[in-house]
């Protein structure tokens, strides 16, 4: 019989904000996080715009000795992960070490590192490559980094699945309690890729607006959207048992309650068209959380205003909800920060958890006409003030990966 398992800690690294409460002011404020480019020069590039990460500052949230050690996703990871720690009001030594695990996923790592070491072969030679190159560079590092930082000695792996593996994460350590392997897991995602090789690639793939108007850029839904704005950051959340929690007298944010992952079998960046495949992970989220349908009354969308997804995913809510899709609120969180890749899933969740705790959903920033065959709301033009019990968080990824988590308000 599965465990039951609810979310007791938060912690985020977003363009609008370094912690949660600043996080959440943004959201709330309807502040766009979007700007030009200032990590590298990008005269000769097509694309000027991303959502940066600003004011952060490693040695204000660890030591300095260890931030040397790591590239910016596990330095956002680390501060992410003592927030939600913190937060959480954990104490490793009132706990089992083996019993506390981490699952955070990244879905690129450190391509600077590779950019930075490999001109250095060309300009130096192989021997003045640094010897921790390949440790600030894979991107299992930010897993790695968490539990080596906070003392969590329990199951720590990291999913790699393009822009769902926070999601996957998430789900995967949801998995780790509901079974038995863990009584806590800290679980989410970190990404900072916006280096000349990311936003060449994206951009000859056709995958990035070229918008040079930092509010019109992330414009999901919109009829004018031609592209997604990078970004970078972290989220992390506390998962944990619902006994344990209780025992040591845990604030309980929400109940995380149901998990989907599915894959399409269809293409190497297209989603399907019909949108089978989220489809089904919204579907098996929703029957693991004994739920109806009609209960949901928020969807977090991927919603990464690139023309295949918007309309995909609005066919994926449809084909789950039928006509109770026309009373569910939807919107994106990358129309104000923009795509965090690989973090963008665990940032969405926790939206969603301060959604359910304050009934406000946020409006789909800079989208203006939508679409004609984009037709659910997506809070357009004005927040929503709503009582919310249960959200969908969605997440797809390159490769086909699909993935959706329902939270939903606890009850004892």
């Amino acid at each position: 019989m599965k465990r039951r398992v609810v979310i007791t800690g938060m912690g985020a690294v977003t363009p609008i904000g370094n912690t949660v409460p600043e996080f959440w002011d943004g959201i709330r404020n309807g502040t766009v996080g979007i700007g030009e480019i200032s990590k590298f020069d990008t005269e000769a590039y097509q694309v000027k715009l991303a959502a940066e990460v600003k004011g952060f500052d490693a040695r204000e949230r660890m030591d300095f000795k260890s931030a040397k050690r790591m590239e910016l996703f596990s330095q956002y990871a680390v501060a992410a992960a003592k927030e939600a720690f913190e937060d959480a009001g954990l104490h490793m030594e009132e706990e089992d070490p083996y019993r506390v695990g981490t699952i955070v996923g990244s879905g690129i790592g450190s391509l600077q590192t590779a950019e930075r070491e490999y001109g250095k072969i060309l300009e130096r030679g192989p021997a003045r490559v640094n010897p921790l190159t390949v440790p600030l560079m894979i991107s299992n590092m930010a897993a790695g980094n968490v539990a080596i930082q906070l003392g969590l000695k329990g199951k720590c792996t990291s999913v790699t699945t393009a822009c769902a593996s926070g999601t996957h994460s998430i789900g995967d350590a949801l998995r780790a309690i509901q079974y038995g392997d863990a009584e806590v897991m800290l679980a989410g995602g970190s990404e900072s890729a916006i280096c000349p090789t990311a936003v060449a690639g994206f951009t000859n793939l056709t995958a990035l607006t070229t918008s040079t108007d930092p509010a019109r850029a992330s414009i999901p839904f919109d009829r004018d959207r031609n592209g997604f704005v990078i970004g970078e950051g972290a989220g992390i959340v506390v998962l944990e048992e619902l006994e344990h929690a209780k025992k040591r007298g845990a604030h309980i944010y929400a109940e995380l309650a149901g998990y989907g992952a599915t894959c399409d079998a269809w293409h190497i960046t297209s989603p399907a068209e019909d949108g089978s495949g989220a489809a089904k992970a919204m579907k098996l989220a929703v029957r693991e959380s004994g739920l109806s349908k009609r209960d949901i009354g928020y969807i977090n969308a991927h919603g990464t205003s690139t023309h295949h997804n918007d309309l995909f995913e609005t066919r994926a809510i449809r084909n789950v909800f039928g006509t109770h899709a026309d009373d569910l609120i939807v919107n994106s969180t990358k129309s104000m920060i923009g795509h965090l890749l690989g973090a963008a899933g665990a940032v969405e969740l926790i939206v969603c958890v301060k959604t359910i705790r304050e009934g406000f959903i946020h409006q789909t920033m800079g989208t203006n006409v939508l679409d004609p065959a984009c037709d659910l709301d997506y809070a357009v033009g004005a927040p929503v003030e709503r009582s919310v019990t249960c959200a969908l968080s969605n997440s797809l990824g390159f490769g086909g990966h699909n993935a959706s988590l329902l939270v939903k308000k606890y009850e004892r």
